[in-house]
């Protein structure tokens, strides 16, 4: 096996990257008033924060090879519960904001359960307790908007979205990190390295003793953790409690997320591709804005992209499984466990 099919071609590798810049210099050139500016490279940045932290959050279970659609649910609870907490229970806004990660961690744990241990299907699963997060939203704001009172929110809250450092908005900074961060875990430590297994084949990795109801729902609590950061951001952006927001950043996340896993690491959801992903959807999204699309070319761009990666990351992992098969088709050693294609139910243990 050659070099460059063992670890995949670079223009498959990185062809992803290579896109998003011939992008900015398209978008560039046909804007070179407005696109090329430090305040449009601020204003992409920020805007694209949230969406960012949410597809990070949907790579986690991806890895595994599940699929959590509660995610867009559960970011409009975590921005109306934290608003709710500070406008309506006078809560300090650093509290307030612990108790939405650390509420996003136990719903993701609990997403878990559902789907290990009552056996159903991760999508229609997370799908299910999403509503039941949606119907919590109705509750706590009555079918309204949460509206701060003429003092408005605290400073030290809204700065966590409005802020800047090193002349860029604070937000950028968050996403670099939370990228960090899941790149060690996936790609340099044994629980990664477990996921990964446990995503590509669940028989095997119980073979291996890999406990993978275990792993499985630290997956989906890693999730409901960016979840629950998402939601802060975006009530700190807001600066209102709107329980029907929370969908609309639904499909981009996953769009990022599968996207993401045809780069870098073509086959297997990895943070390095799902950033890259989501600065291509980012610069893509603004240039067709700017150029003075109709409403609906959002949807139209977000919704073909989905399906383009869907099918480009169900090539990338069947391409990936043929270059590590041997003479005979069967495994020829080495290398790491390929994104299942379409996660199905899970295998009986």
């Amino acid at each position: 096996m050659t070099r460059w099919a063992a670890r995949g071609h670079p223009i498959g590798r990185y062809g992803l990257v290579g896109l998003a810049a011939l992008l900015f210099v398209a978008f560039s050139l046909a804007l070179p008033d407005t696109f090329p500016t430090r305040d449009n490279v601020s204003a992409i940045l920020s805007n694209q924060s949230v969406p960012a932290l949410l597809a990070l959050g949907a790579t986690i279970p991806i890895a595994s090879g599940r699929f959590d659609l509660s995610i867009g649910y559960g970011l409009g609870l975590a921005h109306v519960l934290v608003m709710h907490l500070i406008v309506e229970e006078g809560v300090p806004w650093p509290l307030a904001c612990a108790v939405v990660v650390v509420g996003g961690v136990l719903a993701g744990a609990l997403n878990g359960v559902v789907v290990e241990f009552a056996r159903i299907d991760s999508l229609i699963a997370t799908l299910g307790t999403g509503s039941i997060m949606y119907a919590f939203t109705g509750w706590l704001t009555d079918g309204g908007r949460i509206v701060p009172g003429p003092d408005g929110l605290p400073a030290g809250f809204t700065d966590l979205y409005d802020a800047r450092f090193l002349g860029l908005p604070v937000p950028a900074f968050y996403v670099l990190a939370a990228v960090v961060v899941l790149w060690v875990v996936l790609e340099r430590l044994p629980v990664g390295r477990y996921l990964y297994v446990v995503g590509s084949n669940p028989r095997a990795a119980r073979m291996l003793g890999i406990r993978t109801r275990r792993y499985s729902v630290y997956a989906f609590a890693g999730s409901g953790l960016f979840v629950g950061i998402a939601g802060v951001l975006l009530a700190a952006q807001q600066q209102i409690g709107n329980p029907s927001v929370g969908l609309d950043y639904l499909l981009p996340a996953f769009v990022g997320a599968l996207l993401g896993s045809t780069t870098v690491h073509p086959g297997r959801a990895n943070a390095l591709g799902t950033l890259v992903a989501v600065g291509v959807l980012a610069v893509g999204l603004a240039g067709i804005g700017q150029l003075g699309a109709e409403f609906w070319a959002t949807p139209l761009f977000n919704g073909c992209t989905l399906l383009l990666a869907v099918g480009l990351s169900g090539y990338a992992a069947r391409r990936r499984l043929r270059s590590r098969a041997g003479p005979g088709g069967g495994p020829s050693g080495g290398g790491e466990p390929a994104l299942r294609e379409a996660p199905s139910r899970d295998a009986p243990p």
